[in-house]
């Protein structure tokens, strides 16, 4: 199988842990006998300093014209200065809107090799945490108009609107419902219904999207109460569904007690444009360049570009045994060490997990 994938290294650690990502990926199509094809393009905070644009039309169309599309991170002090529609994270939500990427699925499971490093007690984090939050993309309060800033009575006044379609809350519901029939046929619609018309119209829609996926148990919960109920009993979730704004609280939320930042992987999926995967975390600048960044997210995601992206799930699952068996044989980076456990870098982690994948 040949596939193009485009590469957007980014920024900080982004670059580095994309090449261990990409050096996986290489792995797979020699184990498999696949061709895949990297072209690299600008994106970012790095885009800004080449050509002052975070997303540049040369960007879009290699973006466009590959099957896949990898991210690392974006972003980082040194453009927190500029405006805020040149400032690194535009070019994400850009790219997103651009390709129509409206559905992210986050994966936030607890590794058994890195029960340790959960930040739950120990007698809830053995009942598990296995669930996917899927987050609307491309509407909200990050998308939608009017916003601004302006002077009401003398004062300095923010304002940003939620708002949602019933088309935009139909398809991302198929999307959760969907998955959950792959899982464990579980889905929890979180919103504010109680005090928001736009989480009302949300339950109203999901609710008229449930009839046609009878075998899926729905229930509903209040975005606070589903971040209490994240924490303390995790292991009752198995698909989170919800809107942009809740889901990038949430999805940080039950990604971190799981440990750490930097095990866990994201998809973001369209219609019919390539899809989107990068790690959940950011560039880390302060661990640019020093070979200690975690690159295992990255590799993941590298796993659901090619379940989701390429549909290879035999490449995708050999990844991920891959990345268990190098936990299970006692690597760290220093973000989930333990003690008794052998630290490693950057590269050294990517290293082991291709000599597992190719053994």
């Amino acid at each position: 199988m040949n596939k193009t994938i485009c590469l957007l290294p980014g920024d900080g650690i982004g670059p580095e842990i994309l090449a261990q990502a990409v050096a996986v990926l290489e792995a797979v199509a020699k184990k498999f006998g696949h061709e895949f094809r990297f072209e690299s393009a600008l994106v970012g905070g790095a885009a800004i300093d080449a050509v002052g644009d975070p997303l540049p039309e040369e960007t879009l169309r290699t973006c466009r014209q590959a099957d896949a599309v990898f991210l690392a991170a974006v972003g980082g002090p040194r453009w927190d200065s500029l405006p805020p529609e040149q400032r690194p994270e535009k070019g994400l939500l850009r790219i997103r809107k651009e390709l129509g990427l409206f559905a992210n699925l986050r994966p936030a499971m607890l590794f058994p090799e890195l029960a340790g490093a959960c930040l739950l007690r120990s007698d809830i984090a053995v009942r598990g945490l296995d669930l996917v939050v899927v987050r609307e993309l491309t509407g909200d309060v990050y998308f939608g108009e009017p916003r601004g800033v302006e002077v009401r009575n003398g004062l300095r006044t923010g304002y940003n609107t939620m708002i949602y379609t019933e088309e935009e809350v139909r398809r991302i519901a198929w999307v959760a419902f969907e998955t959950a029939r792959k899982r464990r046929r579980k889905v929890c619609s979180v919103e504010k219904s109680n005090v928001l018309e736009a989480s009302r119209l949300w339950k109203e829609v999901v609710l008229e999207v449930h009839r046609d996926y009878a075998d899926v148990e729905l229930s509903h919960m209040y975005v606070d109460n589903a971040a209490m109920q994240l924490v303390r009993d995790p292991a009752q979730f198995d698909v989170i569904l919800t809107g942009n704004i809740f889901g990038d609280i949430l999805s940080d939320e039950a990604a971190v007690i799981t440990g750490s930042l930097g095990m866990l992987p994201s998809a973001s999926l369209g219609a019919s444009a390539p899809g989107l995967f990068e790690p959940i975390h950011g560039s880390a600048p302060d661990l640019a360049g020093q070979d200690k960044a975690n690159p295992l997210a990255t590799i993941l995601s590298g796993a659901m570009l090619l379940r989701l992206g390429c549909d290879l799930p035999q490449e995708a699952e050999a990844v991920e045994t891959a990345v268990r068996k190098t936990l299970a044989d006692g690597f760290r980076t220093q973000d989930i060490m333990e003690p008794g456990m052998k630290a490693v870098g950057c590269k050294e982690m990517g290293a082991r997990v291709v000599e597992r994948l190719l053994s």
